[in-house]
């Protein structure tokens, strides 16, 4: 999303808000975004002719589609808020008659949006004690090489991603760590270059280890359940995702090392001391946990042991994450007060995120998804025995893709995953392994400056570059195809033995 997520650090200048943007989006049309709208006018054409003609697609089911291309369209072209394309979208589902006022309102009563606001809270707690910049310094000072430096990274990075919700957010907390590393190793450039591409890297990719690693991993358990299959929960996308988020990670941080550093970069050897790093480090980093940072620990843990053990005591996840909100900001015993906590919440983004699930869910129940998905892999459909594989295929590549053309991540899910889910089981596919692997692929987004918000975070800070758009351009080159090499071996192999099949049951 082009917003400003939550951030647990000071605005950077890498960290724009955009103002006014949307004012502009009647001037002079760039020629793409003008043959773009000509062929997104020509498409709502042909989507009315066929309703009314009655040619396998009926009046509600023809007004979703048309609106899903106008939003597309906006996401894609105009420079208007993410947030406002999808609300504007749900409006005018509900206008036309297509949604129920009732489902509009009951999206943002969703538990996953509830669950979202409550993990904010807590993480607000968390990153307040200075509990995760203690546990990044302590994991980064036992480097003694720089592919030590480049692993340890790694692990500590993956580890953010079931404290801190949203990649932007996991950006903002160790942006602080980051610039104190590029202080301390001033005098080599290279392996500065290499940790600024690495961190938001491996932000990116990790995501896929926690339910709520990405808004989009709710928006796809919910179309999910939109369409009538079990969805996900903490636990299973845990057991998914987390080897993934390993071996993907591991295998960048190794790729960005080769491609960043020279062979001599790698065999000097590294000693970044605790010393240094308390020195431009405003949060104590060493020494013994205080109370706060012993307590926000704690509670952490427990939150995170009650999501995983759902099927043990029955507790709605979203119950679980309000409770730890609760506690986080008691009186007298949490660090930090609810109010201060709740500003930091991203409702720009809940808000995005309950009108793309009224949009995925209206595309899934109108059938409009069922009839784009039978007009799209109608090609597939010819090659028997393979078409499911080749099916799987076709979905990890788009989706790998999908974010050259629409930045939000939650967007691209909200787009997806309705076609996924109603094209799957025809193909032979099951849907929920499908719309998993799409969601993980879709984890890719590190070609362009503007692709994801972590990428932007490190791009510049404090008006100094630290990597340029051919360094994006050469990693994305050699991370794109091993990254959709890596969901499809796990799709195919991996994930089946994991207890999510992937061909359906004859």
């Amino acid at each position: 999303m082009r917003q400003v997520f939550y951030s647990s650090a000071p605005s950077t200048p890498a960290d724009p808000v955009e103002v006014d943007a949307g004012r502009k989006i009647f001037g002079v049309l760039r020629p793409a975004a003008a043959i773009a709208m000509l062929a997104a006018l020509a498409i709502m054409v042909a989507l009315a002719v066929n309703s009314v003609n009655g040619w396998g697609l009926d009046g509600h089911a023809a007004v979703t589609l048309c609106i899903f291309v106008a939003a597309m369209w906006f996401w894609i072209f105009s420079p208007v808020e993410d947030t406002y394309v999808a609300l504007g979208a749900a409006v005018a589902l509900v206008i036309s008659g297509t949604l129920p006022t009732q489902s509009l309102f009951a999206a943002l009563g969703e538990d996953t949006i509830w669950l979202l606001m409550a993990a904010f809270v807590i993480a607000s707690a968390v990153a307040s004690t200075g509990l995760a910049a203690r546990g990044a310094a302590f994991i980064i000072s036992g480097a003694r090489s720089v592919r030590q430096l480049a692993y340890l990274s790694c692990l500590g990075l993956v580890v953010t991603a079931f404290a801190i919700p949203a990649t932007s957010g996991r950006a903002a907390l160790v942006l602080p760590i980051f610039l104190t590393l590029r202080k301390v190793l001033q005098d080599r450039p290279a392996v500065v270059k290499m940790l600024a591409v690495l961190f938001p890297t491996v932000i990116l990719l990790s995501a896929v280890s926690s339910f709520l690693g990405a808004g989009a991993h709710l928006i796809t358990s919910q179309i999910l359940q939109s369409a009538g299959f079990q969805g996900f929960d903490f636990a299973s996308w845990l057991l998914l995702g987390l080897p993934l988020a390993l071996v993907s990670s591991f295998m960048a941080a190794e790729l960005v090392v080769r491609l960043f550093t020279a062979a001599g970069d790698r065999t000097k050897p590294l000693a970044i001391d605790l010393t240094e790093l308390q020195k431009d480090s405003t949060q104590r980093i060493s020494g013994p946990l205080d109370l706060d940072e012993q307590r926000s620990l704690l509670l952490l843990g427990a939150v995170v042991t009650l999501w995983c053990t759902e099927p043990i005591h029955g507790l709605d996840p979203a119950l679980v994450a309000l409770m730890g909100a609760l506690v986080v900001s008691l009186p007298c015993y949490g660090s930090v007060t609810l109010g201060s906590a709740l500003k930091k919440v991203p409702w720009s983004m809940l808000i995005f995120m309950a009108a793309t699930l009224a949009l995925g869910s209206s595309l899934v129940t109108t059938g409009a998804a069922a009839w784009l998905a039978n007009s799209l892999m109608g090609p597939v459909a010819v090659f028997g025995a393979a078409k499911p594989y080749l099916f799987v295929v076709v979905v990890v590549v788009v989706s790998t893709a999908a974010h050259l053309v629409i930045q939000s991540r939650s967007a691209r899910s909200a787009v997806l995953i309705p076609i996924v889910v109603a094209s799957a089981a025809p193909m032979g596919v099951e849907p929920m392994a499908a719309a998993f692997a799409s969601t993980a692929a879709a984890g890719f987004c590190h070609t362009l400056t503007s692709s994801a918000k972590p990428v932007a975070i490190f791009a510049e800070t404090d008006g100094q570059p630290n990597y340029q758009p051919a360094d994006l351009l050469r990693l994305s080159a050699w991370l794109a195809p091993l990254s959709a090499v890596v969901v499809l071996l796990f799709s195919f192999l991996v994930w089946p033995l994991l207890g999510l099949p992937l061909i359906t049951s004859p």
